[in-house]
């Protein structure tokens, strides 16, 4: 089969799959937001099952909405009538996914759920189905045709019931004002963990990795310690380490270009009065924002009183990930 055959094939399932979400937008109804007013309101967590590729992309739409703030697990409907039904408790609401809304694993369970009371929600193509009708509230995924040229493996089915499980996620989501500090929390691991969570007294330079001068010192011994601490700057500081300037690789550029003589000037000479700071408690991820505003590589971090307690640099960010 040549290759323009095969490109043709491809777009045909893309364009199916197009127009069964598509056709969903419709049914983004009064039983779409009961389905979420009944999930808002569960103080227990939303139990989400289906079997086959319902049941993976069940699972899919559990973990989705676990991390987005509402607490989700997937239970195999097979494994549910053979003990695993103790994971599901009253407080609980029940998402079920079957495309034919007849799947034997899932019909035998709902008497089980009615004797608990646990409120069900069904995701299925077949409204007048027996899951569709023993639902609280039945949501139709229904597709025209499936992408399957045979029109029997499920793919726009599946499409279709995924992109339904991500706009009820998305909409809890916003109801909870579920925020990225909150999204961070579910996802320590992450580059956006990394970047939400990670202050800057976890990455900054303290104790003897401090490079700090007093104003009287030599511009030569600045250098020693800029060298010592490997940072390309040091602080100048009080005796009471309040912060007077800074002193960087760009300033001895500066001081050389200026043909100053360096063994006759002392560092407050010519240092940068001031200097950029941060506090330890700040966002990395501010860190970064600050110095590419700014265009550095290390910024001081103060207390409350204004003290010297640490630095930054950009080496430690792209270390931690941040960057």
């Amino acid at each position: 089969m040549d290759a323009d055959k095969l490109k043709a094939m491809g777009r045909r399932a893309l364009e199916i799959e197009r127009d069964a979400v598509s056709a969903l937008l419709d049914r983004v109804d009064d039983n779409f937001a009961r389905a979420c007013q009944l999930m808002l309101a569960c103080t227990g967590r939303v139990v989400v099952t289906g079997m086959g590729k319902s049941g993976h992309i069940g699972g899919k739409i559990a973990a989705t909405l676990a991390s987005t703030g509402t607490p989700a697990f997937f239970v195999h409907p097979g494994e549910a009538s053979h003990g695993d039904l103790g994971m599901i408790t009253r407080q609980d609401v029940v998402l079920a996914i079957s495309h034919s809304g007849e799947t034997a694993e899932i019909v035998t369970l709902l008497p089980l759920f009615k004797r608990m009371q646990v409120p069900l929600i069904a995701l299925t193509g077949k409204p007048r189905s027996t899951l569709a009708q023993a639902a609280e509230v039945h949501i139709d995924v229904s597709v025209a045709l499936e992408a399957c040229p045979l029109n029997l493996a499920p793919t726009a089915s599946t499409t279709a019931t995924l992109a339904m499980g991500d706009a009820l996620a998305v909409a809890l989501l916003e109801a909870r004002g579920f925020t990225p500090e909150d999204f961070a929390m579910s996802h320590p691991g992450g580059s956006l963990g990394r970047r939400l969570l990670l202050k800057i007294s976890d990455v900054m330079h303290t104790g003897e990795r401090l490079p700090m001068v007093p104003p009287e010192a030599s511009l030569s011994a600045a250098l020693l310690e800029m060298t010592r601490k490997g940072l390309g700057m040091t602080a100048v500081v009080t005796p009471q380490r309040e912060v007077l300037g800074v002193f960087t690789d760009g300033d001895l550029r500066r001081v050389l270009d200026q043909g100053i003589d360096v063994r006759a000037v002392t560092i407050a000479d010519v240092m940068t009065r001031g200097g950029k700071s941060i506090g330890a408690n700040q966002l990395a991820a501010e860190a970064v924002a600050l110095m590419e505003k700014h265009k550095i590589t290390a910024l001081l971090v103060k207390d409350e009183q204004q003290r010297l307690i640490g630095v930054v640099h950009m080496h430690d960010l792209l270390r931690a990930g941040v960057v």
